[in-house]
């Protein structure tokens, strides 16, 4: 809180009006303030607090030097609130120009992209007058032949990978039924007690070879 000294009636009275004349300048009704009045506002206070502190030590006076302050604030604070918002309006004046600059641009290109999908046409319109029905059934026949090669070469391809998918299936499960194969073998072997070895290298003579008759 500013303490004010015994100064003459109109002293106070002044000091009063620039305590009054900050706050008002610090914020008023709600409207966004300008930079340049919240620079003089924010000069104003810092100016006055400074002020204030600088007459209280001297013979000016704690009020002169608070209006004093406020007033020389208030003033630098003003100067550079106008500096700031001339570059500001310059910006928004840049950006606009900016904004308007792209928009005819972008009406400009779809114009152009317009009259060339027109002229675009118009060429296609009459080189079709120029077409014969023989020369368009000849390049339909055409088509169709092409795409019945192409139909085949397909089928030729699919078939492949489906053949080479059914070996690799055909590989997978033989390895998988003789790995189930042997593990079954043993397993019955050790519950029957029995010792036998499994020649997985050669197949068995008695598998291949029948026995041999009496007397020969």
């Amino acid at each position: 809180m500013v303490q004010l000294r015994s100064t003459p009636p109109f002293r106070k009275l002044v000091t009063l009006f620039s305590v009054g004349a900050i706050l008002g300048l610090s914020g008023c009704g709600g409207v966004a303030p300008s930079k340049t009045a919240t620079g003089a506002g924010t000069g104003a206070a810092i100016g006055g607090a400074t002020g204030a502190v600088v007459g209280s030590s001297s013979s000016m006076g704690t009020g002169t030097g608070l209006v004093g302050g406020a007033a020389a604030g208030a003033l630098v604070g003003g100067i550079i609130g106008m500096v700031q918002d001339a570059k500001d309006r310059k910006e928004q004046d840049r950006l606009s120009q900016e904004r308007a600059y792209q928009q005819e641009l972008a009406k400009k290109r779809a114009e152009e992209a317009r009259q060339k999908a027109s002229i675009d046409e118009e060429l296609a319109i009459a080189q079709g007058f120029q077409i014969s029905d023989i020369e368009l059934n000849d390049a339909k026949r055409k088509l169709e032949e092409r795409q019945e090669v192409l139909k085949k070469l397909q089928a030729e391809r699919t078939a492949a990978l489906a053949r080479k998918k059914d070996l690799d299936e055909a590989h997978e499960k033989t390895l998988a039924t003789e790995a189930e194969i042997a593990r079954l073998e043993e397993e019955l072997a050790r519950l029957k007690g029995e010792d036998i070895q499994v020649d997985t290298a050669a197949p068995s003579h008695s598998a291949t070879t029948p026995p041999a008759k009496p007397g020969t």
